[in-house]
Formats: structure tokens, sequence, C-alpha cells
């Protein structure tokens, strides 16, 4: 009979620990490239321009307890690079002569650390994130500040980061026998679409 009774007060603790026990779970999205977007705008001595990248795929692992971000565990980024479109074959062709495509088919962001998660609610989050990023074979540390939109089905990332060309060992391209010039800084703005 004692050793019943202790039974019962075992299993009944367990059961008050689970209760109490905040549950983290890890969860795994997929980028979808036809429902994100991703532009590099810049200017030159003629006038701004802005390029799309047409091909984008990636993977972002988070975790959730109860129902709130807590931490992101991955986060994966590659734009081929010659999905770069302006919708301008001369530039096109630049672009990709500047980013020595035919060696470094791939831009790719890692993220290496969280820095701060701060959600206004459990759908809405700021997220600061240190990363590398891989340009032209060149590999840097960046800093990304982006926001989070969640859905039960969806992640939202949405941001922009200047960067200027030359830290990747980029020469900022030109045209017209170099009459035409770009300048050094671009700002990469993303709308980054994960789904389940």
């Amino acid at each position: 009979m004692k050793t019943l009774k202790n039974l019962i007060l075992v299993f009944g603790s367990l059961l008050m620990f689970a209760f109490t026990t905040q549950i983290s779970v890890a969860q795994t999205y997929n980028l979808s490239n036809a429902a994100s977007v991703l532009k590099i705008e810049g200017t030159s001595n003629i006038h701004d321009w802005d390029i799309t990248a047409a091909d984008q795929k990636g993977k972002i692992v988070v975790d959730f307890e109860n129902g709130k971000l807590i931490n992101i565990e991955q986060l994966d980024f590659i734009v081929m690079a010659e999905s770069l479109k302006s919708g301008k074959s001369s530039m096109d062709k630049n672009t990709y002569k500047a980013l020595n495509t035919e060696k470094y088919k791939q831009i790719v962001y890692k993220l290496t650390k969280v820095n701060s998660i701060n959600c206004s609610t459990n759908s809405n989050c700021k997220v600061t994130t240190t990363g590398s990023l891989k340009i032209a074979g060149t590999t840097k540390t960046v800093e990304i500040t982006f926001d989070i939109k969640i859905t039960d089905s969806k992640i939202i990332l949405s941001g922009v980061e200047t960067l200027k060309m030359t830290t990747y060992g980029v020469e900022p391209p030109t045209a017209l026998f170099g009459t035409i010039t770009t300048g050094d800084a671009i700002d990469v703005k993303f709308q980054s679409s994960f789904i389940k």
C-alpha cells in the first residue's frame, strides 16, 4: 500500500513538472522563392539603379517556447549570382563580370550568432544577428537587424542592409568606356518568406 502511495506521489510530481515546465519546440521552414523579394539598389553618376534576385533558396530553424520565438538555431540564405536581373542586359553583363560569376556562382549568407530577439507580440519580433556573407569568393562578418513576422505556417524576414562592394573585392561596375560609374555603397532590401 505504501509503495502504491509513493508511486502516485511520484506520478503526480511528474505531471506537475510537465505542466509547469515551459516547452521549447524547434521548427524548420524553407524559403519560398516565389514569395520572396531581394532587391539591390545603388547609385551612378547618371541615375540610380536597382537589380533583383530571381533565384533564391534558404532555410531557417527556430525555437518557440509557449508560442513565442526564443531563438534562431540556423539561418542559411543563397542567391544564384547570375539570377540578378536589372532588365538591361548590358548592366547584367557588367554585374556578372564584377562578381566574377563564372567562378563564383553563389552569394551565401550563414547565421553564426543571434545577438538579440525583441518581440512586441508572439507574431512580431525584431532580431539582431551576426553572420558570414560570401560575395565573389570573399567572406566577411556582418551584423544584420531585421523584422520577423510569424504565422502558423510562415515566417517573413524583412530588412535592409547597406554594404560596400569594395569590402568584398568587387570593383563597382562601369559602362560606356568608364563614362558611367557606379557608387561603391549599395542597399540590399529583402522580404524573405519561409514556409513549413
